[in-house]
C-alpha cells in the first residue's frame, strides 16, 4: 500500500503520476465553468481482482482510490504541503496517551452523505469495523490491522485504541481505507459490488457509463470539510493507450491528462516553451521492485538473488526506458523520505558480473540459472515492455541466467502473483503516505500485502514495532535503516527505480500545482478553469 498496484495501468504509465492539461485557448469568460474534462490511462473496471472498485473495503489500487479520495471523507486528509495529516471530516485528532496507542477524533457539526442522510460517530465506527471484518484479501484491511477496538462515544466523537503502539496511525486514517461510508446503505458484512458509492466528499458520483469510460462528478454542496470544490463538474475518461491519451490531448478533447504520460512526451513539452503548457516537475514516491518467491526451488536460494542483485544495472535501465523521468533506486525505501539509505549500493557496488559468479560458485549454484520474469501485458512498445527487455538482455548477457520474460493477462496478474505463480514478477508501489514504515511494514509484516512467504524475525518482531513507537521520525531513523540493510543481504525483493511526477498545465488551467498529493492521488478539487494568456 501501502497500495498493491501490479495492474497493467500502473506499470504501462511509468508510476510516474502525471498532471498535462491543454485546451482551446478561451477569452478569458465564455470558458470558465465549464466541465474540467481530465484524461487518463488508469482503469476501472469490475474484474476478478476489483469486484467492487468503488468499495472502500475492497479497493487497493490507485484507479479506484482516484476517485474515492474525491467522493468520500476521512477523518484527515494529506497536506497541500508536508507529511502531517490535515482535518477533513474531523474538526480535530490525537493521541490521548504517552504510548501512541489511543487516539481520538471529534467530527466536524453538520456533515451529510450525498444521499441525505446525515454522517455521525456511529459510521465511523461502523466503517472501521466493516473493514475489518470483510477484511478482502486484496483489499486495504491490512492498514487498519493494529486497531483492537474503535467506539462511537455520542453523536461525533470516536476513539480508537490500538493493538500496539503506532505514530503512523494519523497517517493511516487519511488513506480511502479509512473512507467513512453510510450505516444505513452499506452491508456490514460483504462488498457493494459494481460501481455504486455513497459518500461525503467534495464530489459525487453523477453517472458512470464503463462502455463509453466516462466517469462525471458533480460538486457535493452539502459538503462540510477543508477541501470543497472548486469547480463544479469534473469528467475523467479512461483511455486505453497512452497514444490516444495524448491524442485526446493534442486535439483538445481533454483539458488535463493523469498517468499514461511518457517520458518521450515529457521530454516534447519541456522543448515546446510556446505552447501555453506550464511543466512542473516534483519528486515522486512512485517506485518499481522485482519481487522474488522465495519458496521457489531456484530463486529461494539467497545465492541466486544475491547474484541477480549483482548483475543488474539500474542506470541503463533507467537511461534507456525512462530517460531523465526516473531514477535509479538502491533501497527499498526511496529517496526524499527521512531514514532512506542506498542500502543495495552499499552492499553491492555498481553491476559487477564477476562478482556474481563468484557468488554462485561460492554456494554451489550450476549456471546459467534458468528463470523467468513476469510482467502485465500493455501492449508492444510499452515503458513496461522495454524495461523487462532490457532486464532479460542484462540477466543473459551475464552468460550465468537463462532469463526469460513472460507478459501476463493484467486482468489475472494481482491475483496470480498473490498465489504465487510467479518466479520474478514486477510490482509498482505507491504510498498510503509519507514516511519510511509505509515501504517497509506493507512488505515485511504478517500477512503482508505481497502474500510472501519470506520472513524476517528481527524486522517482523523488533524493528517495526521500534519504530512505530517514535512520535519524532528522526527517531526511527537507524531501525528503518537496519531494516533496508537486512533487506539488501536476503534480496525478497530488489528495488529498481523511483519515479518523478509532472505535473503540466495549459494556461487557463488552475491548481494544478495542488493536484496531486504525496502519494500520487488526484485531488480534483483543487482544479478550476481561470484565463488563458
Amino acid at each position: 500500500m501501502n497500495r498493491r498496484i501490479l495492474t497493467s495501468p500502473a506499470l504501462a504509465g511509468l508510476l510516474v503520476s502525471a498532471l498535462v492539461a491543454c485546451s482551446a485557448a478561451v477569452d478569458g469568460k465564455e470558458d470558465q465553468g465549464k466541465t474540467i474534462v481530465v484524461g487518463t490511462t488508469a482503469r476501472v473496471a469490475v474484474t476478478k481482482d476489483a469486484p467492487a472498485p468503488f468499495d472502500p473495503a475492497a479497493s487497493y489500487d490507485i484507479s479506484s482510490w482516484n476517485i474515492m479520495r474525491n467522493t468520500f471523507q476521512t477523518l484527515l486528509r494529506p497536506p497541500r504541503s508536508g507529511t502531517e495529516p490535515v482535518t477533513d471530516a474531523a474538526q480535530k485528532c490525537g493521541f490521548t496517551d504517552k504510548r501512541n496507542d489511543r487516539y481520538s477524533c471529534t467530527l466536524r457539526d453538520g456533515l451529510t452523505f450525498s444521499n441525505g442522510n446525515e454522517l455521525k460517530a456511529r459510521d465511523v465506527e461502523f466503517s472501521i469495523k466493516r473493514l475489518l471484518r470483510i477484511n478482502y484479501k486484496a483489499g486495504p484491511a491490512s492498514l487498519l490491522s493494529n486497531v483492537g477496538k474503535v467506539e462511537a462515544q455520542g453523536g461525533n466523537k470516536v476513539v480508537f485504541q490500538l493493538k500496539k503502539p503506532d505514530a503512523t496511525f494519523p497517517y493511516k486514517l487519511a488513506t480511502p481505507a479509512a473512507a467513512i461510508v453510510d450505516s444505513r446503505t452499506y452491508p456490514a458484512d460483504r462488498l457493494v459490488k459494481g460501481f455504486k458509492g455513497t459518500g461525503s466528499g467534495p464530489y459525487a458520483i453523477d453517472d458512470f457509463d464503463p462502455k463509453a469510460r466516462k466517469l462525471l462528478l458533480s460538486g457535493n454542496e452539502d459538503y462540510q470539510g477543508g477541501s470543497a470544490a472548486k469547480s463544479d463538474k469534473v469528467e475523467l475518461r479512461f483511455f486505453t493507450t497512452a497514444a490516444s491519451l495524448q491524442k485526446a490531448m493534442d486535439s483538445g478533447d481533454i483539458d488535463v491528462m493523469n498517468r499514461g504520460i511518457t517520458s518521450r512526451y515529457v521530454q516534447r513539452l519541456e522543448a515546446d516553451r510556446d505552447d501555453h503548457i506550464r511543466l512542473v516537475e516534483q519528486p515522486g514516491q512512485g517506485v518499481r521492485y522485482l519481487v522474488f518467491d522465495t519458496e521457489d526451488k531456484t530463486v529461494g536460494r539467497r545465492a541466486v538473488r544475491q547474484a541477480f542483485a549483482q548483475v543488474v544495472d539500474r542506470k541503463q535501465l533507467v537511461g534507456d526506458v525512462y530517460s531523465r523521468t526516473a531514477e535509479p533506486l538502491y533501497s527499498i525505501v526511496p529517496g526524499g523520505l527521512l531514514g532512506h539509505t542506498n542500502s543495495f549500493f552499499n552492499e553491492y557496488g555498481e553491476p559487477n558480473v564477476k562478482a556474481a559468479k563468484r557468488t554462485l560458485r561460492k554456494s554451489k549454484v550450476k549456471t546459467p540459472v534458468k528463470i523467468s520474469l513476469h510482467y502485465p501485458r500493455t501492449g508492444r512498445g510499452s515503458s513496461s515492455a522495454n524495461e523487462f527487455a532490457v532486464l532479460e538482455k542484462q540477466l543473459n548477457e551475464s552468460g550465468i541466467f537463462d532469463a526469460t520474460v513472460r507478459p501476463e493477462a493484467p486482468n489475472s496478474y494481482s491475483s496470480a502473483a498473490f498465489e504465487g505463480k510467479y518466479q520474478v514478477y514486477g510490482f509498482g508501489w505507491l504510498p498510503d503516505f509519507p514516511d519510511a514504515d509505509n515501504f517497509i511494514a506493507p512488505f515485511l509484516q504478517k500477512n503482508n500485502v505481497l502474500n510472501s512467504p519470506y520472513s524476517n524475525k528481527e524486522i517482523r518482531d523488533e524493528l517495526i514495532p521500534r519504530t512505530r513507537r517514535e512520535p519524532n521520525r528522526a527517531d526511527a531513523t537507524k531501525s528503518f535503516a537496519r531494516a533496508q540493510n537486512i533487506v539488501a543481504g536476503d534480496v525478497p525483493v530488489l528495488p529498481l527505480w523511483q519515479g518523478k511526477q509532472y505535473v503540466a498545465a495549459h494556461d487557463d488551467i488552475t491548481g494544478v500545482e495542488w493536484a496531486l498529493n504525496s502519494s500520487a492521488l488526484l485531488q480534483l478539487w483543487e482544479l478550476d478553469r481561470g484565463v488563458s494568456s
